[in-house]
């Protein structure tokens, strides 16, 4: 079951991060929407509404939770360049997932929001200063203060950790 709940295995924080790195996980959050759309482009709504593990979410629920999650990361990112260190807002991912917009709403339009919002995103990532990435935000529900490289390195992940879910739901079942 651990395989099926995190495919590319947990995320795991780099002790330091290097510049080269860093450009790793800018392309990571860049390249995220296209390869979301090419993923599920011919995906049918049965397809969409299937768990992609026992308990786990739908894929529906995975891309709107992608974009719920990225929405989130882009406002913690701003918050700590213009503030010092803030403490941000913890929500329920589950809950979020179960709301009435996840149910009702196609995922093209969370894709087209992440495509959007990653370019906004990526825009402001690779215009940073050098002090800005040392800036920081306090996660009260993970006791976790983080730098911009660390919250760039957590989203690399992150998207390509659902991603892979869908990936391999595909690859199981045979769409």
């Amino acid at each position: 079951m651990e395989e099926l709940q995190y495919p590319i295995g947990r995320f795991n924080p780099p002790a330091t991060i290097t510049d080269a790195q860093l450009r790793k996980y800018i392309d990571d959050i860049r390249y995220l929407p296209q390869l979301v759309e090419l993923a599920v482009q011919n995906m049918d709504e049965y397809q969409l509404q299937t768990p992609y593990r026992p308990g786990g979410w739908t894929v529906a629920q995975v891309i709107h939770h992608l974009a719920d999650s990225h929405m989130n990361a882009v406002v913690r990112m701003k918050l700590a360049l213009t503030e010092n260190n803030p403490v941000i807002k913890p929500y329920d991912e589950q809950a979020w997932a179960t709301l009435p917009d996840v149910a009702n709403t196609p995922v093209n339009v969370s894709i087209t929001l992440l495509y959007a919002l990653h370019n906004r995103w990526v825009k402001l990532l690779e215009h940073l200063e050098a002090d800005d990435w040392n800036k920081t935000f306090y996660h009260p529900g993970s006791g976790i203060t983080y730098d911009m490289r660390l919250l760039a390195a957590t989203y690399s992940w992150h998207g390509l950790h659902h991603l892979e879910h869908i990936l391999r739901l595909k690859e199981r079942m045979g769409w």
